[in-house]
């Protein structure tokens, strides 16, 4: 008998365990969704596992009898009710999409406005003396670059920005007032091409020496290490106190032209190519005609002071993407 026993608990174990099994379902990970989409797509399902337990349920509770002997005009009633209810979600879902849009409007009218114009000038581009034993050989020789006048985003282009545009969010860190990341210099071009038709303007990515002239301060300059100042920290987000995550957009101190987060955050895209320094003058170089690497600047959360100087390259292929890298446009 004990025996028995024994085999009868070890069956019924058996048919518990196979049930548990048979109902757990490991959580699965959509590749590259938005939040907004994540949240959409759960609620979406959410709602649909709902609906049909309560369908369910009510089946259940009522009987053919009493679905026969509903009175017709209850039944009509009812039909009004529903086709009231269907123009109210068909006008609430309109006003829902026109206000969608014009939100989106919103975020590009405010892109464009927040350019702001650097006066042209003539600086010393490379490793300058504030630069000292910090600089790399890639900025040598110093040189002097003069750049007609042109305007550069006063923020690093934000998530709600982007996605305005494009109509998705590929950042790995998210917040709508943190810069884009996870986006490589191809995926730049077409992010412009589509604003570009949007607005009827030229945006673009702004030259190498651009970039390096509107973080020194352009014609304002006062000659510091990093954008706006010689203390790293007041003007950055870096690997010292960005607790290794981007931050919104800014929230530390701007640099002479009134340019945020040149330093740090993200690693902004430059339109040039990777090419060596010259000694020679130069009057609004654009790099080399071709080559295998696009110009970064900047420096991000995740790197040291040293990397996050003014004159520091960095360099990329053009079809990388990373959680430091973002961009900032030109005009």
């Amino acid at each position: 008998m004990t025996r028995l026993k024994t085999i009868i608990f070890m069956l019924s174990m058996l048919l518990v365990t196979t049930g548990a099994m048979a109902q757990f379902k490991p959580p699965s990970k959509p590749q590259g969704a938005s939040p907004s989409t994540s949240g959409t797509s759960g609620n979406r399902n959410g709602t649909s596992n709902r609906s049909r337990t309560g369908n369910q349920n009510r089946s259940g509770n009522q009987n053919r009898s009493n679905n026969q002997n509903r009175p017709g005009n209850q039944n009509r009633s009812g039909n009004q009710s529903r086709s009231g209810n269907q123009n109210r979600s068909g006008s609430q879902a309109g006003t829902s999409r026109q206000s969608t849009q014009q939100n989106k409007q919103r975020i590009i009218d405010n892109l464009v406005s927040n350019m702001v114009y650097v006066q042209g000038g003539t600086f010393t581009m490379g490793a300058t003396s504030e630069q000292g034993s910090d600089a790399y050989d890639g900025e040598k020789p110093t040189h002097q670059v003069t750049v007609s006048s042109f305007s550069i985003g006063k923020y690093e282009v934000t998530q709600e920005e982007w996605e305005a545009v494009m109509g998705k969010n590929p950042s790995y860190y998210k917040g709508a007032k943190r810069p884009v990341e996870e986006v490589s210099w191809n995926d730049c071009q077409e992010f412009i091409r589509k604003l570009n038709s949007l607005t009827g303007k030229q945006f673009r990515l702004p030259t190498e020496a651009e970039w390096e002239f509107a973080a020194r301060g352009g014609t304002k300059s006062n000659h510091y290490k990093y954008a706006g100042s010689n203390t790293l920290s007041s003007v950055a987000w870096y690997d010292d106190n960005s607790g290794s995550t981007t931050h919104p957009v800014g929230q530390k101190s701007p640099n002479e032209l009134g340019l945020y987060d040149m330093s740090g955050n993200v690693w902004e895209w430059c339109q040039d190519w990777y090419g060596d320094y010259s000694s020679s003058a130069q009057t609004n170089p654009k790099g080399p005609s071709s080559g295998s690497y696009r110009v970064v600047r900047g420096g991000s959360w995740d790197d040291d002071a040293r990397l996050c100087r003014v004159s520091s390259r960095f360099i990329f292929t053009p079809g990388v993407t990373s959680y430091s890298l973002g961009l900032r446009l030109a005009l």
